[in-house]
């Protein structure tokens, strides 16, 4: 075998022997950053190595830091396995190292993720014209809809930010809700919205915006508008009334956006859709892949109904760049980059529109078993309504609900993770795995109930 043979022959054994371990493994790493960090450390040698012996090293020292992602019992914030087919094909997508910016540049790459994104619209009964940009994540997904938003609110009373910038452009109302996911106020800094400006809608027990709030809301005030809704609190899985809230926002003229990381996929269950139904009247929506899906990291999408507003915000000029139609580079930030969505295309074939379905109704049945067991621990309190994927829960007092998450990472069954509602202290299992068995299940109950009744 030449060089490059002899690497990735040693990054196959590696990789494979790391997923072998997954089942009995500590699920949170056994080293913590100083231990890494004295493990890499050193100046950079005079000369080089061995391909796959540099393979084998990277291996080998950054086993102790490795999370069992990939495993059945990590259930912490919102983070799924990957299917095999997608983890293949992300592969084939080092290898092939395409820059998938541009359909005449690589057509087969851009033709893939065209077909993986009409299978999601057609998934998620968003309309089928909808632009489908492949982004890094959830994050880069709500910015890139709302930087389209932004500019479309904008250009709707003749203000175009492209060429009149923002220095003195009309305020923009931006409505969101009390329980609202970071990244939605992350995404309005990096466009130029502070906190400060934020309209923030109350919430019902279960972090879902109030329609009569948000008609009160909208009540007092004019000017461009938007309003962020969502698909999946991420410590309840509640869903907002779509219906109603967007019937209350297009009264206003606002543009609507659905954060739906990990909850746009319920719309691909027939079980579950009720939990998106009216969300197809938005005007944008964001998801991630790498969450429900279950593709390696990253794969964000940023889907716009119209996509004359994406391109309105994003096509760039260039006189050497060669456009063809509507090219990704149309429809997010990024000029160069990966073929993100090509695992999410393998995920999508090797599943079928009823193996996602399969596969969503799994991960709920999967929450429903972890609340019946934990509550039938004394002393565990469940939270929320387990309606999706969400399991929050918390024991005695705040302090001994935090001792037991770390108590939970310490002993290394399972991994959940901490956070704040109400309040008061909770731990989160977010159930996003392919991999998670009923059995899976039992035994983190049952660590967890060593742990509270040694």
């Amino acid at each position: 075998m030449n060089d490059r043979e002899r690497a990735l022959d040693a990054a196959h054994r590696r990789a494979t022997e790391f997923l072998g371990t997954l089942a009995d493994r500590p699920v949170w790493p056994r080293a913590s950053l100083d231990d890494m960090l004295s493990a890499f450390d050193g100046p950079l040698p005079a000369h080089g190595a061995d391909a796959a012996d540099v393979v084998d090293e990277l291996a080998a020292k950054a086993d102790p830091g490795l999370v069992a992602i990939p495993g059945g019992r990590f259930f912490g914030f919102v983070i799924g396995g990957t299917l095999p087919a997608a983890l293949a094909a992300d592969w084939l997508v080092s290898a092939w190292d395409q820059n998938s910016g541009s359909s005449v540049l690589t057509p087969a790459t851009v033709a893939v993720e065209r077909i993986a994104g009409r299978w999601m619209l057609d998934l998620f009964s968003l309309p089928e014209t909808a632009s489908v940009g492949f982004v890094t994540g959830g994050q880069l997904a709500n910015f890139t809809c709302l930087a389209t938003a932004r500019h479309a609110v904008l250009a709707r009373i003749g203000w175009d930010v492209a060429e009149q910038g923002l220095r003195a452009a009309p305020p923009i109302r931006f409505v969101v809700g009390a329980d609202r996911h970071g990244s939605i106020d992350r995404a309005a800094r990096f466009l130029g919205i502070g906190r400060g400006e934020l309209i923030v809608v109350d919430s019902d027990d279960q972090g879902r915006m109030r329609a009569d709030a948000l008609e009160r809301t909208l009540a007092d005030g004019s000017g461009p508008l938007i309003v962020c809704l969502q698909a999946g609190e991420v410590h309840t899985g509640a869903f907002d009334d779509f219906g109603r809230l967007i019937e209350v926002a297009r009264r206003h003229d606002a543009w609507v956006h659905v954060d739906g990381a990990f909850g746009l996929w319920a719309a691909a269950s027939p079980a579950l859709r009720h939990l998106t139904a009216g969300m197809e009247d938005a005007d944008s929506w964001a998801t991630d892949a790498h969450k429900t899906l279950n593709v390696p990291y990253d794969c964000g999408m940023a889907i716009v109904r119209d996509p004359a507003d994406s391109i309105a915000a994003f096509r760039t000029g260039g006189d050497y760049l060669i456009y063809s139609g509507l090219d990704p580079w149309d429809v997010t930030p990024e000029l160069s980059r990966r073929a993100r969505g090509v695992p999410a295309w393998a995920a999508l074939r090797s599943l079928g529109g009823s193996g996602v379905a399969d596969l969503i109704d799994r991960l709920h049945a999967n929450a429903v078993a972890m609340a019946t067991g934990l509550r039938s621990i004394a002393g565990v309190q469940i939270l929320n309504v387990v309606d999706y994927t969400q399991v929050m829960f918390r024991v005695g007092s705040d302090d001994d609900t935090r001792a037991l998450g770390a108590a939970i990472l310490a002993e290394g069954t399972a991994v959940v993770t901490g956070a704040e509602w109400r309040g008061h202290a909770a731990l989160r299992c977010s159930m996003s795995s392919w991999a998670t068995t009923s059995a899976d299940v039992d035994r983190t109950v049952q660590a967890i109930r060593s742990l509270i009744d040694p």
